[in-house]
């Protein structure tokens, strides 16, 4: 299924349909993630998946988010920087049916599109970055029409 604005690809029609990653470096320090979500959460900025991951000094976050650009002018104003927004693919994969994400990403890799961030959001379902997005677009959509049909 195909996203109004173009932003995602979803099996579930929800508000994750404007859903984007946001990249942010944080200082690898106490306090840093709080204050994210803080500042985040003041300005009623919900994060609907995710994660933190240290890579020495600096930690690698990715958020999914539906007001990216909102985002990171707030974050901003606390001096934590946004480097990337992405454009994301929401695949819902079936639970009942053992080695779908290595299946799923085979798929990907045979259409020579490579999985950039992976993470699961709050509804269970996959979120990817890709490194092209129309590609991996077309690639969950023939996922979608041959597993969810």
């Amino acid at each position: 299924m195909k996203c109004k604005s173009n932003n995602c690809i979803s099996f579930v029609k929800t508000k994750k349909e404007k859903m984007q990653d946001i990249e942010i470096l944080l200082k690898n320090k106490p306090g840093a993630l709080a204050l994210l979500g803080e500042t985040l959460g003041k300005n009623k900025i919900s994060l609907e998946g995710g994660g933190v991951f240290q890579n020495g000094e600096i930690s690698i976050a990715h958020f999914l988010v539906e007001e990216a650009e909102r985002a990171k002018v707030e974050l901003a104003k606390v001096q934590i920087k946004v480097v990337k927004i992405n454009n994301v693919i929401i695949q819902k994969l079936r639970q009942d049916v053992a080695g779908q994400l290595g299946m799923f990403c085979r798929r990907m890799a045979e259409a020579n599109v490579n999985i950039l961030v992976q993470y699961s959001d709050h509804s269970n379902q996959l979120i990817v970055v890709v490194d092209d997005y129309e590609k991996g677009k077309k690639v969950s959509e023939e996922w979608i029409k041959e597993w969810w049909s």
